[in-house]
């Protein structure tokens, strides 16, 4: 859940800021991003991302010609124009920030930072932020699963292994091969018959090797097209 992988407490500035204190917070604690929150309220957000484009380093939008600015979106102009030039943080912030519950289950999260192509998300509680999860503290908490994982059996017997093979075959909707293509001995895992793309072939490959017992994997299976022809 969210409250199991997110930073706490979230460091914050009001919205009377100036970037000046945003810019030394954000260098002098390493951080990408920081909150900003009104009486427990959040308002936005300024990260990386808000300023990368400043006059004062010379990224701002390049003026646009005279037909740009007669027809061009006025708002959108004037926006872009604030968010390069102002010191004030409520200009140069995010307002549209991705929140979750505490309670949110972590693929929810990793569904959200996906598909919103985000860096970031915060946690709020009762409506006050209580968190932040950044894409990296998703990479730590898979290193720490990854360490706590068991080690594998040196030893499994082969009727075993094929088993648990073919059950984690069924449970997937990708594979095409069959239980009669699945043979182990001595903890070899032979896979035969054909695969429908190579991410399939490999996919397969990674399934049986994830497997306990298994010493090696041998693979002779042919693409389908191939199979096919030699009938």
């Amino acid at each position: 859940m969210a409250m199991d992988i997110m930073t706490s407490p979230v460091v914050a500035v009001g919205p009377d800021s100036i970037l000046d204190e945003v810019c030394d917070l954000l260098v002098t604690r390493g951080l990408s991003a920081i909150a900003v929150i009104d009486h427990g309220a959040l308002l936005g957000i300024v990260s990386e991302e808000d300023l990368i484009h400043r006059a004062e380093i010379g990224t701002a939008a390049p003026r646009r010609s005279w037909w740009f600015r007669l027809f061009g979106n006025n708002t959108a102009l004037a926006a872009n124009y604030l968010k390069s030039h102002s010191v004030h943080v409520t200009d140069v912030m995010t307002r549209q920030v991705i929140t979750v519950s505490l309670s949110t289950p972590i693929e929810e999260i990793a569904a959200l930072l996906e598909v919103n192509r985000a860096r970031r998300l915060l946690v709020v509680n009762s409506e006050r932020v209580v968190g932040i999860i950044a894409r990296a503290d998703l990479v730590r908490t898979l290193v720490s699963a990854r360490k706590s994982l068991p080690s594998k059996i040196s030893f499994h017997d082969d009727a075993s292994i094929r088993r648990e093979i073919i059950a984690a075959l069924r449970s997937e909707a990708w594979p095409s091969i069959g239980e009669a293509d699945v043979i182990v001995t001595n903890g070899v895992v032979a896979l035969w018959g054909g695969y429908l793309s190579e991410q399939e072939r490999k996919a397969s490959l990674v399934l049986a090797e994830n497997t306990a017992g298994v010493r090696a994997v041998d693979d002779h299976r042919v693409p389908f097209d191939i199979a096919y022809a030699l009938v």
